[in-house]
């Protein structure tokens, strides 16, 4: 029976592990000098090598013939270890044996000495996957066992854990394998099948593994399944359904173009050729995060694992960075509502678009900015009232009245001068007691001034509502998602600005207070009979509304 490779080439000693010297250096001395705990714990993501580990160690601490720390892999018990033949070394898998009763049963079997080993070892797999009973039940016996036993525990979430367990162990975190690490192993296992595979696989297979080994085996055991004495990067690609990278390069130029039906028939063509699609937008993930990485770093070749980097340094050349940080989040954003989807091709699709239209976006922080940097630009317009004299005309009358004539009409051009000025206040300005009504009719003719003399501010007072009056303080409130709006105009400044134009138009002291909706104070006092009194006015105006002044009697 075929046995898949990462079980066919899994290690068996320290030294076979890859990229993991921190972890093995420590348990080859402990191993050495006979310095052994009673309780392990192996963390780390998937296939990093916490299983195997765990086998190596169990063999390590029970051979008759250990080399340097290292289990010798040819004494009975060694030998007897990896066919499973000696019961002495027990695998559990968590998830499957997660009850009390299961921990019990350990319980009840761990007080037997092994059979032939030194040490009777549990290696129980996923851990984390234990009830909170089931680890309670084990904290006894994980805190003190009998001499003659040993745990070692692996998970992939040590966090899950409760502290009591963690305590009682040493742990030991398994980081993800480099790149080198990866193509080194992966070149030593197809060197000794005979199989001839280019780099550039192999570069590939290591970015969809997300630096586990287990993962990368997998897919050449997949890539060599399918032609057998050589694996080229085509095939590679056609196998995994992973997206060419020059493809991505060709999509990125023509996103970059703002070529919305170029973008979208790329990928249809990718579509119709069998891609994965939630792994072609994670490959368009990678790639802009490559492009970040050439844009910002000094060293790129350091940061990026696999490609041409200097074809993502031309690329990235001519991109505004913003634009590649916004394309990051567009396009993250996009993986996650993938995940819920049924229809993960329209997904992808609205990402593209986006893309490709994501210049002529900008944030509302931008557009204000923009607005006010053309506004303080721009000339101030102000109303000026000009006079023009009459053309002479021939007088109708005798000649002697015509110098008195003349002299009135120049007395009278002063007084026309200041009439504008009066006539205007009288029209604007709210006669009689200040109320809240008052104030709300007149607040279009006070947006009007304030418009002609700083517009910037107009486009940020009109986003405000007036709430409440308490003496001469005046509330505007604004609503959710203004707060920007709100602070602008809460500045010393402007506020300054609106108080005195506030004061000229009313004829008294105003201040003005600026807050976000609902978070007005309770009225007193005057203001609050003037809200009660408008809300019954405009109670009544409802019942006249729907029954009729012909019914409706107010009393």
């Amino acid at each position: 029976m075929y046995q898949a490779l990462y079980r066919q080439y899994r290690p068996k000693t320290f030294d076979e592990i890859l990229g993991q010297t921190h972890i093995t250096t420590i348990l080859k001395n402990q191993i050495k000098k006979e310095n052994i705990g009673h309780a392990y714990l192996f963390s780390g993501t998937r296939g990093t090598g916490k299983t195997s580990a765990a086998k190596v160690f169990a063999r390590a601490v029970n051979c008759l013939d250990p080399q340097d720390g290292n289990p010798c892999n040819k004494c009975a018990i060694c030998k007897g270890i990896l066919d499973e033949s000696l019961m002495d070394v027990i695998e559990m898998d968590a998830a499957s044996n997660r009850k009390i009763e299961d921990i019990r049963e350990l319980k009840e079997k761990v007080i037997y000495p092994p059979s032939k080993a030194r040490y009777k070892v549990y290696i129980i797999d996923e851990v984390h996957m234990l009830t909170n009973e089931a680890f309670n039940a084990l904290l006894k016996t994980l805190e003190e066992p009998p001499k003659h036993l040993l745990f070692l525990l692996a998970t992939t979430e040590p966090e899950r854990l409760p502290q009591t367990i963690l305590s009682r162990c040493q742990r030991f975190d398994f980081k993800r394998l480099s790149s080198d690490d990866m193509i080194g192993g992966m070149k030593n296992i197809t060197d000794k099948l005979g199989i001839d595979v280019e780099d550039k696989v192999l570069q590939l297979i290591v970015k969809n593994s997300d630096g586990a080994m287990r993962d990368a085996l997998s897919l050449l055991d997949q890539c060599i399944a399918f032609e057998g004495d050589s694996v080229s990067y085509d095939d590679a690609i056609n196998i995994l359904g992973i997206a060419n990278v020059d493809l991505l390069f060709e999509l990125v130029e023509a996103i970059k173009d703002e070529s919305t039906e170029k973008s979208l028939l790329m990928v249809d063509h990718m579509i119709q050729e069998g891609k994965d699609i939630p792994q072609f937008l994670k490959d368009m993930i990678h790639h802009y995060r490559n492009l970040v990485i050439a844009k910002t770093s000094k060293n790129p070749e350091a940061l990026i694992e696999w490609g041409e980097v200097d074809q993502y340094m031309e690329q990235a050349s001519d991109i505004n960075l913003h634009y590649l940080m916004s394309s990051l989040q567009t396009l993250t954003s996009s993986e996650t509502e993938m995940k819920w989807s049924m229809q993960p091709r329209i997904i992808l699709e609205m990402a593209v678009i986006k893309l490709a239209n994501l210049k002529n976006e900008l944030s509302l922080e931008e557009r204000v900015r923009r607005l006010e940097e053309g506004i303080a630009t721009a000339p101030i317009n102000e109303t000026k009232v000009t006079y023009k004299t009459a053309p002479k005309k021939e007088p109708n009358k005798p000649r002697d009245k015509a110098p008195e004539n003349i002299e009135k009409k120049e007395k009278s051009i002063p007084e026309e001068k200041e009439k504008p000025d009066v006539e205007k206040k009288e029209a604007t300005a709210p006669s009689g007691e200040m109320t809240l009504e008052k104030i709300r009719s007149s607040w279009p003719k006070v947006m009007q001034i304030i418009k002609s003399r700083k517009i910037n501010i107009y486009a940020l007072v009109m986003e405000g509502e007036v709430s409440q009056l308490q003496g001469n303080r005046i509330t505007l409130s604004y609503k959710d998602g203004f707060e920007f709006h709100k602070d602008a105009v809460n500045s010393n400044q402007n506020k300054a600005f609106l108080e005195e134009i506030l004061t000229e138009f009313f004829g008294q002291k105003i201040e003005l207070l600026v807050i976000m909706k609902g978070c007005e104070m309770p009225a007193a006092g005057g203001g609050k009979q003037e809200d009660e009194k408008s809300a019954k006015e405009e109670t009544v105006n409802k019942v006249l509304d729907f029954f009729g002044e012909d019914i409706v009697e107010i009393k």
